[in-house]
């Protein structure tokens, strides 16, 4: 019988501690009952701030709890209750900052952060009401627990208040409590927050007023305070510039790696992938934007012919597509295009003789020798990067090299130099040079004659000793070289018949697929290219039967500009066993994490640093290893391009098909991101594999098959309408009835996007076919499990319209209508669903008097009769009542 009020005062008033907290829950809907008069709302408020003195810490910590939710209660309604919580509740909040009881504190500062959060503080009272309240409880005579939840508060409210009021009221106090020498509580605080502290001010204040504070904690006697800091080094580095993170972070980082605790080893290990990713440049990692306008295909296509046959502008830059950067992905056609194409052999990379130190630049120079030819082959012009300019010329060609260079620009292993001594014999000894190069085609002839039968066989030996490795990418694109260097040195002999019945067998053993109507007369380019090949294969050769690299040659084959080589060192050991002993037994997991951020910063030009430690943790022991790498390889193959990924990846990929289910789920996840990467060849080889997917280690493992057939349905797309019928219509079939309805639901829906597909193509007998099949083969199944999923088929393709309704009505609807006699009650429930509330709705079936549209009458009429009760009910109840997606899947689970 008491007011609202009354009732809250005899509550609040009583000795039993469990009365007040009732009355802290019960003040929300006290407001709300009294919200119309401002005058009890206003008299509510002021019992809050009386009870917010109670003695005992469980009902001031209830009243701290309900203070976010009457906070946006009084923003609702804040037109009668203006500044009501400015006046009345902010004051508590900041007041319990300081409380004496632990949960108090605790609850007080998550209710600030939610309020803060929500922005429910004004502007205002953070500068006058909160911040000053903080910095006075981190002053040095407070109370050490107070003092660190302080820090920690300020440094998280810093984001939710913004650059302005941390820089002014936050930041200086934070610098004071980072060099705090009597509570390493406090730096470790600020230790652990330092990065977002870093991201609020910006780069400036984090250069001028924090890194310097941040090379103490580093250096800190606390093993924790070092922790922290190398688990928020990636944020840190995110707030300078290029050159202080190169020249000054990545030194302070090797200090971490190398730190006596294995505790913050661990921790900098774990943030040593994330902090080399802050080294990313879209220049060197060759990710850009494309014009929306433009498929890639078509851009390449254009800037390939633009290269070759038009003037580039100068500030042109070569695109990574239409670059291959490593040479050991060049597959045969480029090799022998190139030897035969003067223009391309022009725009091949050399390096000169005598500079084994430097990289090779990538030419992107072919508008100079046009503009050479048009300027009466001006001195000092650099005509093309495949030709050896010695003298002036080459020093004049020296600044424009190196106006020129980038990481971009350069490769770590050029493409094989070209042996000069033919041209040095026919010319006589004369300088070479622009003027002197114009020679070579008059000394093309007796160039030719210098191919001996020795060269030939030793190309041939070369072959057959490569041929046992045949399999690995790297020596098939060696073995094309040879092949096609050994069919260009016999293209003029007198007898070409006999020749190509000779090295036929050799070439179909090779698979060398050579364009024999590219075939001509040997040029001078021919035999450099030859030679270059052989003596670029004979070196591999040696070095591979000499037991690999030297650990010299090793280490400066993985030498890049990119990110400081120590980092990068300290990554790719990380795969080291002895680290699992000494540092972390999961470090290989995290390597593996980051690996295509660290792929990314590099850019595919410098993929060879990071191949080997890929192979080697796709290898790894672990499965959770190579789960990680399953997850991510479609990401990794966008950043490599197409060439390296068919190089380097589908082998990787083609082994994770045959991993653990765990590693499976990785690749089946992201199926079609990868296979729409490569060439439609070779993506055609996985439809023999996709029926793999259907059998898994334990048969209980349900998604694995769902997920196959949310992927099949992305699939589609890439497929031709044949493949679609021979490969993935058996496997969506199979799917269809499965023992689960979660796999069945989504197989359904893979049916119809096939049918859809396959009617939409020309011509469409495969979707008719199709449809066939599904007849055959679930509308008239003996049981009865099949003939329900064949009435959900076409309840999905009339939903989706799969298939224009005068279709649909001729190929699927007069078997759908004859289940209205099926002996399943199960069945004609289904059939009343699927026609009252899916077909009847169908602009065809309401506007058109046809016989298709009597038929859906008749059928309904007699479920109307059916002796079932539930399927009367659903043959009779209207379409908007209830819809078949509410309890469809209660009638498929019945089928489990």
């Amino acid at each position: 019988m008491l007011t609202p009020l009354g009732r809250l005062d005899k509550y609040a008033a009583s000795e039993n501690v469990f009365n007040r907290q009732m009355v802290a829950r019960s003040l929300l809907d006290t407001l709300r009952e009294v919200c119309d008069d401002e005058r009890d709302c206003i008299a509510v408020l002021e019992r809050i701030s009386r009870l917010a003195d109670d003695s005992e810490p469980t009902v001031r910590a209830e009243l701290m709890e309900q203070v976010p939710h009457i906070a946006l209660f009084c923003q609702e309604n804040r037109p009668a209750i203006p500044y009501a919580f400015s006046k009345y509740l902010l004051p508590i909040v900041v007041r319990y900052l300081a409380d004496q009881n632990n949960q108090v504190r605790k609850t007080s500062q998550a209710a600030l952060l939610a309020l803060l959060e929500q922005e429910l503080i004004e502007r205002f009272d953070v500068e006058t009401k909160v911040c000053p309240v903080l910095v006075e409880l981190t002053a040095p005579d407070s109370n050490d627990d107070v003092k660190t939840e302080a820090v920690a508060i300020m440094c998280k409210m810093a984001p939710m208040v913004g650059k302005d009021i941390t820089e002014r009221l936050i930041l200086p106090r934070f610098c004071e409590m980072c060099c705090d020498c009597r509570m390493f509580h406090v730096r470790k605080v600020c230790a652990a927050n330092f990065g977002d502290i870093c991201s609020v001010v910006g780069q400036q204040a984090t250069e001028e007023m924090l890194l310097p504070r941040f090379f103490q904690l580093c250096s800190d006697n606390v093993w924790g305070v070092r922790k922290a800091c190398a688990e928020c080094f990636m944020a840190v580095s995110c707030a300078t510039c290029q050159e202080i993170r190169r020249t000054k972070l990545s030194a302070l980082f090797i200090n971490l790696i190398s730190d006596p605790s294995r505790w913050v080893r661990q921790a900098a290990f774990q943030s040593l992938g994330p902090f080399i990713s802050t080294f990313a440049n879209p220049s060197s990692s060759g990710q850009y934007f494309k014009e929306e306008n433009k498929s890639s295909e078509d851009t390449s296509v254009e800037d390939k012919t633009r290269t070759r046959d038009e003037e580039v502008p100068e500030d042109a830059q070569l695109r990574l597509e239409d670059v291959p950067t490593d040479p050991t992905v060049f597959n045969s056609s480029v090799k022998l295009e190139g030897a035969l194409d003067p223009d391309i052999g022009a725009e091949s990379p050399r390096k000169p003789p005598g500079d084994s130190s430097l990289p090779c630049p990538l030419s992107s120079e072919p508008h100079q020798e046009a503009a050479s030819n048009e300027d009466d082959k001006k001195p000092g012009t650099c005509r093309s990067a495949s030709r050896l300019e010695v003298g002036a010329s080459a020093q004049d060609s020296a600044p424009l090299d190196q106006e020129l260079y980038n990481s971009f620009h350069f490769w770590r292993t050029p493409l094989p130099e070209i042996d000069l001594d033919v041209e040095l014999e026919q010319g006589s000894g004369n300088k070479l040079g622009p003027e002197g190069l114009e020679g070579t085609p008059e000394a093309t002839a007796p160039a030719s004659a210098n191919i001996t039968m020795a060269t030939r066989k030793e190309l041939e030996e070369m072959i057959e000793n490569l041929e046992p490795h045949i399999d690995d990418p790297d020596v098939k694109a060696q073995v094309d070289v040879l092949a096609a260097a050994l069919r260009a040195s016999s293209l003029d002999t007198c007898d070409e018949a006999s020749e190509a019945a000779r090295r036929a067998p050799q070439d179909e053993l090779l698979g060398c697929r050579l364009d024999h109507g590219t075939a001509g007369p040997l040029t001078s380019e021919t035999v450099e290219n030859m030679q270059s090949a052989l003596r670029y294969i004979h070196d591999d050769s040696d070095s591979g039967t000499s037991g690999g690299f030297s650990p010299d040659e090793e280490r400066r084959a993985k030498v890049q500009d990119v990110v400081p080589q120590a980092l990068l060192d300290q990554y790719l050991s990380m795969t080291d066993p002895s680290r699992a002993q000494t540092v972390d037994t999961e470090i290989a997991k995290h390597c593996a994490y980051s690996l295509p951020g660290v792929a990314l910063t590099l850019g595919r030009q410098n993929w060879h640093c990071l191949r080997e430690t890929y192979e080697t943790l796709a290898s790894d022991m672990q499965w959770k290893v190579r789960r990680t790498l399953a997850f991510s390889i479609h990401e990794l193959a966008v950043i490599l391009g197409d060439q390296l990924t068919a190089a380097d990846l589908v082998p990787i990929f083609n082994g994770f098909l045959k991993d653990l289910d765990e590693v499976r789920i990785g690749v089946l996840k992201h199926l079609h991101d990868f296979l729409k990467l490569l060439h439609i060849d070779k993506r055609r080889e996985y439809l023999y594999q996709l029926q793999e997917f259907l059998v898994t280690d334990n048969s209980r493992n349900w998604r694995f098959r769902a997920e196959l057939a949310e992927q099949l349905i992305l699939l589609l797309e890439l497929y031709s309408p044949r493949d679609i019928y021979d490969y993935l219509r058996p496997i969506a079939l199979n799917l269809c009835a499965d023992k689960v309805s979660s796999v069945r639901w989504i197989s359904y829906k893979l049916v119809g996007e096939m049918v859809r597909k396959l009617h939409r193509a020309a011509p469409p007998t495969f979707g008719v076919d199709l449809i066939r099949e599904l007849v055959e083969s679930f509308g008239r199944c003996p049981r009865w499990s099949g003939r329900q999923a064949f009435v959900f088929v076409c309840q999905t393709v009339i939903e989706d319209e799969c298939l224009p309704m005068d279709q649909f009505a001729v190929h699927l609807m007069p078997h759908l209508l004859t289940l209205a006699n099926d002996r399943v009650p199960n069945v004609r429930v289904l059939l009343a669903k699927t026609l009252r509330q899916t077909l009847l709705e169908k602009e065809y079936f309401l506007t058109s008097a046809s016989c298709h549209q009597e038929a859906v009458e008749q059928t309904i009429m007699a479920l109307q009769m059916d002796r079932d009760s539930d399927v009367k009910y659903f043959a009779s109840i209207h379409p908007a009542s209830t819809k078949i997606s509410e309890d469809a899947m209660s009638t498929a689970s019945s089928t489990y």
